[in-house]
Order: structure tokens, then C-alpha cells, then sequence
């Protein structure tokens, strides 16, 4: 169809036509105005609760709160967004962390929290769940929480009881809490907030107890009592080095979470990560949750070490170290502040006072123990890697160093060493050589360090691997949920996983490392994998389904699932469930073998 041919055949009008037209279509658009005149004075004068229709907003779009209508019957919520308004984005505190949510107005004020879209594009546009960014979800100042409702002074400081009224949105929140403030010395301030009704997990490691109260401390506390807060301030200069009233405590089965202000931007430590030395505090989170993975960024690593030392702006130093084993995340903003939110056990924490960064580290490692003094020998030169295939390729390369005068004290061998990569064995051909490799490296005055795996092979024929058949008759391995031995995957295959949190396992693991030292003499031992390190996520069988598996919240950690690339947190072990153990399994193999 040729339109414009067609319109061409149409006969001609007139110019006087054309004018009547104009003159009539004038007189309808007059019409129209006065019809829509006459139904805006009847809309205007309706009675007023009739609600003026609105229309909805685009799929997706964020209204902004100064163009919401909230009507005259929500005046509350209007001033309630006004207030939530005046909150500084750098001090807007995450009500919604959950990841892989896109957090919308409905959800966000279910939790009776503020939402408002970050105003920052970039953290609007590529964040819109607000993770790792400006929280759109944040708690408003009047969030409830828990009341200081009596204290008492101790020997060593005060105790007192916490009630929180207002249920959250975790499950299991423990409504009446024990707060246990210890003035353990002029330099160290030690907080506890526990369940006084029931036991919960508490790390088992020993930590320097107090009789009495520290004479001339150089902190003072101040105690906030609706809601509960700590205030801890420097004697000398009056900064605040604590500052809990930010924001509110949670204190649930499976989440307890507090925030704290910052004296600077200055912070460092919060292991194990690959990042900067100092922390960047713009919405930064760092989670801890043993991990073995090759070093990235924003990633859980091999170790947990919750503990902080921050600059002050006078420059003193102060230290904070979280006695608490869990999975966590820990999250640093602008204001500054952070924010510890840990999935178990209790809150124990404690503040360094320094004054200077070097006193901080002395009064933490009072607390968490001395590093073993290292023999000399460990001071020197060594040379490691894996690839060495045989024993005498290493032998070779120890006797290039030795021809060209470079210096070496220690040789290392990797997993190469191992026959079928099975702990406490080496390959009879291709290592046949080695324990003449170590008399010779010993005959130099040189060392010998062998790498050794946790995992012991569950597949070998009954009778003839020493470490698995001892290890069952001794029932030293971690058991499921159902209390059989589980088995996950390493290097030699199907494997388990010695429990190193029980007395018996450290006696046999003694048992075995001195039957394979009659063999090969070494010098040192590299534990290796020890997160502990699982090819599978879980076992062989899965995990059994269950909040400890898959809790209410769950920490930053890669994979997404507490079992992932591990064994199952419903796994037993001799001192706890491995929900609550798992990050100290390589301490605890680490006292096992010395």
C-alpha cells in the first residue's frame, strides 16, 4: 500500500474549509478545559479520607523518600523517615546483610529498619543489595535492644543483667543476658556477655586469669543503660577507644553482632587476607572462616586471627582482640566504625591499651600465648618447592648449592616424597635414596623438613597402613553427624580426619611421627592443609540438613556454605561440634606435633 499515492487522490479543500475546521476543534478544546475545571474544583472539595489515587511506580524504580506520599493518616511514618534521613551514610549500620538478596523497602521496614537507596552512583549501581557498599537498610537510632536493668561491683570489676524486650528477626535470641566487665590489669580491660541460663561454646584455649582489681588503670568505662552500651576512653587524652552505643547488640543463638566507633581510619590486622597492610574502612568486609584456597582478594584465608590494632589521632595505639572461634564477618565503614557479627559462641573481647603499637602486641600475646621461640637453625637459608620427583634430583640440587658456595641450611621436600601421597610413608623407588639424603644433609650440619597432610587414607588394604587401622582402634577421627568416621578426600584419595581436639589423637599422632622418624630423621615437619582441607564440601555422604549447616546468617565465605571445601559443621569432635572448631583445627594440630 503507497500511502502517499493514495492520500494524492483525495479532492482538494478548500481554505476557507480548512479555517471552519480550526474553529470547531477550537471549541471542543474549550469544552474540554471547562469539563476538566469543573471535575478538578469537585476532586478538590471530596471529603478528606478518600485517598487521591497513585499511580504505580515503574518495575524496579526507587521512590525517593522526599517524593513519597505518605498521606495525613502517616504522619508517624513520615517522621519516622525523616529521622532516618538525618542518619550520615558513613554511620548508617546493615539491618539486612544477608547475601544474594536484593533488599527492597517492604523487607528492609519488616525489620522496622530505615530504607533509603544510596545517594553514591557507583554504590547504587553495581551494589543494589548494598553489599560491600552503603547499606539501603540500616537501623534507625530508636532500633530496640538490650536495657542494662542492674550492676554490681566484683573483686575484679563489675557485673550486671541485660534484658532486651523486643524480639529480632533471628531466631533463638536470648532475651536476658550476663554483662562481666574485668579490670585484669592497668592495660587491659576484659568484657564478657554470656548466657546465664544455659552453656554455650567457649574457645578452649587457656588465657591468664585475674584475682584482683588493676590498681591505677589508664582506661576508664562508661556504661550506657537504654540501650546497653560500653563507652572505654584513654585516661591521659579522654579518646573514646570503644564506643558500643552506635548501634545495637545482637545476642541470638546463631548471631550476635555489635558495632563500635573507631578513634581514626588507621586499623590493622584482622587476618588472614591478602589486602593491604592498613585496612581501607569504606565499606570494607572481611570475613574469617579457615579456608584453604590460593591467596585472593575479598577471600577467606588459611587463618582466623580476630584481633585489631588501631591508631589513635594523639598517635597511641590501642588493640582489640574477640576471643571467638566462629565463622564472622567483621565490617569496616567511613565513619569509621566496625562491626563484629560472629554465628556462635559467646562475647569475650578484650582492650589493649598499649600505649605504643609494640606494648599493644606484648599485652595480646600475654592473653593468646608466646610464639615458640624458633631454633637457630629455622633462622637460617632454605630451599622448597614441589616438583622434586625423585630423591636424588633433591640431592642433586643440595650438592649445586654446596659446588657454587651458596649458602643453604635447610632442604624441604612436598608430597613428592610420599608413596601414593599416604602421611608417614615414602616412595621405595623414586625416594629409595632419602634417609641417605638426610644422614648426608646432617653430616653438612644441614636440616631436613618434610611436608605432612592431616588426611589418612580410609582405602588401604586392612593390616597394612599403621596410622588408619591404629587410628580406628584408638577412635581418633572425627565422626558425622551420626557418629560414624567421616570420610572426605585429599591427595590419597578417600581419607580422615584425625581429631586433633582430643588427648588420644595427639598420642597416636606422637605414635606415628616417631615410628617414621626411626625411618627418615627429619628435622621439622610442614602441616600442611590443616583448614582442614577437603576436596568434597562436606563428606563423601553430604551433610545432614540443619541450621548448623546452613544458618540463619551466613559470613562471607567463599563457596557460600560453611562446609564448603571442608568437612561438615555437623561434624563431632572430642570438644565440640566442628561448627564452632573448625578454624582451630591447625592449632590444634600445631600442639599435636610439637
Amino acid at each position: 500500500v503507497r500511502e502517499p499515492e493514495e492520500a494524492s487522490l483525495l479532492p482538494r479543500t478548500s481554505s476557507c474549509s480548512v479555517t471552519t475546521g480550526l474553529l470547531v476543534i477550537g471549541c471542543l478544546l474549550l469544552l474540554l478545559c471547562g469539563c476538566w475545571l469543573l471535575g478538578a474544583m469537585f476532586w478538590l472539595h471530596r471529603p478528606s479520607n478518600q485517598q487521591p489515587h497513585k499511580l504505580p511506580s515503574p518495575a524496579g524504580a526507587q521512590t525517593p523518600d522526599s517524593q513519597i506520599d505518605v498521606g495525613v493518616n502517616n504522619t508517624a511514618a513520615a517522621s519516622r523517615r525523616k529521622a532516618c534521613s538525618l542518619i550520615p551514610e558513613a554511620w548508617r549500620f546493615d539491618c539486612y546483610p544477608e547475601r544474594g538478596v536484593v533488599v527492597t523497602r517492604e523487607l528492609c521496614e519488616a525489620r522496622s529498619c530505615c530504607f533509603i537507596p544510596a545517594s553514591s552512583p557507583s554504590s547504587s549501581a553495581t551494589r543494589p543489595s548494598g553489599r560491600n557498599g552503603i547499606p539501603w537498610c540500616f537501623y534507625p537510632q530508636d532500633f530496640p535492644s538490650y536495657t542494662l536493668v542492674s550492676i554490681n561491683d566484683t573483686s575484679l570489676g563489675q557485673k550486671g543483667t541485660l534484658v532486651r524486650e523486643v524480639k529480632t528477626y533471628y531466631p533463638a535470641d536470648i532475651l536476658t543476658l550476663e554483662v562481666e566487665i574485668r579490670h585484669e590489669t592497668d592495660t587491659r580491660l576484659r568484657v564478657r556477655i554470656t548466657d546465664p541460663s544455659n552453656s554455650r561454646f567457649e574457645v578452649p584455649i587457656s588465657v591468664p586469669g585475674a584475682t584482683k582489681k588493676a590498681k591505677r588503670p589508664v582506661y576508664t568505662i562508661e556504661l550506657s543503660k537504654q540501650p546497653f552500651g560500653l563507652i572505654v576512653k584513654r585516661s591521659s587524652t579522654g579518646a573514646v577507644l570503644l564506643n558500643t552505643t552506635v548501634a545495637p547488640l545482637f545476642y541470638a543463638d546463631q548471631f550476635l553482632q555489635f558495632s563500635t566507633s573507631l578513634q581514626s581510619q588507621f586499623i590493622y590486622g584482622l587476618g588472614e587476607h591478602r589486602s593491604t597492610f592498613l585496612h581501607d574502612v569504606h565499606w570494607n568486609t572481611l570475613t574469617m572462616w579457615a579456608r584453604d584456597v590460593p591467596p585472593m582478594e575479598q577471600t577467606n584465608l588459611y587463618g582466623a586471627h580476630p584481633f585489631y590494632l588501631a591508631m589513635e589521632d594523639g598517635g597511641n595505639a590501642h588493640g582489640f582482640f574477640l576471643l571467638n572461634s566462629n565463622a564472622m564477618d567483621v565490617i569496616l565503614q567511613p565513619a569509621p566504625a566496625l562491626t563484629w557479627r560472629t554465628i556462635g559462641g559467646i562475647l569475650d573481647f578484650y582492650v589493649f591499651l598499649g600505649p605504643d603499637p609494640a606494648s599493644v602486641i606484648q599485652q595480646y600475646v600475654e592473653v593468646i600465648g608466646y610464639p615458640a621461640m624458633p631454633i637457630y637453625w629455622a633462622l637460617g637459608y632454605h630451599l622448597c618447592r614441589w616438583g622434586y620427583y625423585t630423591s636424588n634430583s633433591t640431592w642433586d640440587v643440595v650438592k649445586s648449592l654446596r659446588n657454587y658456595g651458596i649458602p643453604q641450611d635447610v632442604q624441604w621436600n612436598d608430597i613428592d616424597y610420599m608413596d601414593k601421597f599416604l602421611d608417614f610413608t615414602f616412595d621405595s623407588t623414586k625416594f629409595s635414596t632419602l634417609p641417605n639424603l638426610v644422614k648426608d644433609l646432617h653430616a653438612h650440619d644441614q636440616r631436613y623438613v618434610m611436608i605432612l597432610d592431616p588426611g589418612i587414607s580410609s582405602v588401604q588394604p586392612e593390616g597394612s597402613y599403621w596410622p588408619y587401622d591404629e587410628g580406628l582402634r584408638r577412635d581418633v577421627f572425627i565422626k558425622d553427624a551420626e557418629g560414624k568416621t567421616l570420610i572426605g578426600k585429599v591427595w590419597p584419595g578417600l581419607t580422615a580426619y584425625p581429631d586433633f581436639s582430643d588427648d588420644v589423637t595427639h598420642e597416636w599422632w606422637h605414635d606415628n611421627l616417631q615410628r617414621f622418624h626411626e625411618k627418615v630423621p627429619f628435622d621439622g615437619l610442614w602441616i600442611d592443609m590443616n583448614e582442614p582441607s577437603n576436596f568434597l564440601d562436606g563428606s563423601t555422604k553430604g551433610c545432614p540438613s540443619s541450621s548448623l549447616e546452613n544458618p540463619p546468617y551466613t559470613p562471607g565465605i567463599l563457596g557460600g556454605l560453611l562446609r564448603a571445601k571442608t568437612v561438615c559443621a555437623t561434624a563431632q569432635q572430642k570438644q565440640s561440634i566442628h561448627y564452632n572448631l573448625h578454624s582451630l583445627y591447625g592449632l590444634m594440630e600445631a600442639k599435636a606435633s610439637a
